[in-house]
């Protein structure tokens, strides 16, 4: 079954530009150790989508910072977008505010990164609109504060992440495409990394060489335990003969199956049972927003 989605109230009905904060995949996920703060130590590969949620942005000159269109559920107060907004407007001094109107794509709760995202395309949309032209650098760290995902998508290439995420390094990654499923579940991820299940011993690689194909996800185990219907979806991936690879990606609920070709993943959509929601992306080279931040 091919993941639809309601047009409802995020459609921002202005014309004005309209700004991509893509989806990611993470190929693999370790967890190598943790920091006596109870920070998680990783080594991971993100991979940017196609798939994205789209962001407009409307500059106000009276400072004021509002969320046109809020996601049902999340006080205005604690979305990303405007969190993202109000910390660069206070640390640039600016005075100009903005309204922001948001169309979410990207599933919530699913390890595909959409409140990251956001973030980080609210904060390079308005490096540019509001005319501060601060580095990529400056951006990345302002970001951190936001989250551990936010410094790779204003990173803007798919990368190798070691430390908590926020050590990152370019990759060159093959042309691919991917069928996600989007099981009906929502996974809390200070919940997956608290478990007693988790193991926080696998052994580091280098980078490089190393093959993705060879990496694995440590919180699947922990999460298909929890949560039948991720471990359904997930099986259902892996009898797929024409899949390079098959995972969860981040703390779930998304799980993912890699193809070589267009026509592949399509047909492995084509075969998903009507019990299962899912959605075809390619995967891209670099983020379509990276030239909105200066090295």
């Amino acid at each position: 079954m091919k993941l639809e989605y309601p047009i409802a109230v995020n459609v921002n009905p202005m014309t004005i530009p309209v700004y991509p904060a893509p989806a990611k995949l993470n190929l693999f996920l370790h967890v190598i150790g943790r920091r006596k703060d109870g920070y998680h130590l990783l080594q991971t590969v993100f991979r940017f989508l196609d798939f994205s949620d789209q962001l407009s942005f409307a500059l106000q000159e009276n400072g004021a910072v509002k969320l046109h269109t809020p996601t049902p559920g999340v006080p205005e107060e604690n979305d990303l977008c405007v969190r993202a907004a109000k910390l660069l407007q206070q640390e640039s001094g600016v005075s100009l505010g903005v309204e922001i109107f948001l169309e979410k794509r990207i599933p919530m709760g699913g390890g595909l990164g959409g409140g990251s995202s956001d973030a980080a395309t609210t904060l390079l949309a308005l490096n540019r609109l509001w005319g501060l032209d601060w580095t990529r650098n400056r951006l990345m760290e302002l970001g951190l504060r936001l989250g551990a995902d936010v410094p790779v998508f204003i990173f803007g290439e798919n990368a190798f992440a070691e430390g908590i995420g926020e050590k990152l390094s370019s990759i060159v990654l093959p042309s691919a495409w991917y069928l996600v499923l989007v099981p009906p579940a929502q996974v809390p991820t200070a919940q997956i990394f608290a478990s007693n299940e988790l193991t926080r011993n696998t052994i580091p690689i280098r980078i490089p060489p190393f093959s993705v194909v060879q990496g694995h996800n440590d919180l699947e185990s922990v999460v298909c335990l929890a949560y039948p219907e991720v471990a359904r979806h997930l099986e259902w991936l892996k009898q797929l003969d024409t899949a390079t690879m098959a995972a969860m990606t981040g703390s779930g609920a998304c799980v993912f199956a890699e193809f070589a070709t267009e026509a592949a993943a399509q047909g492995a959509l084509s075969q998903v049972p009507d019990n299962m929601k899912g959605l075809v992306a390619q995967g891209l080279s670099r983020h379509p927003m990276y030239d909105f931040a200066e090295q």
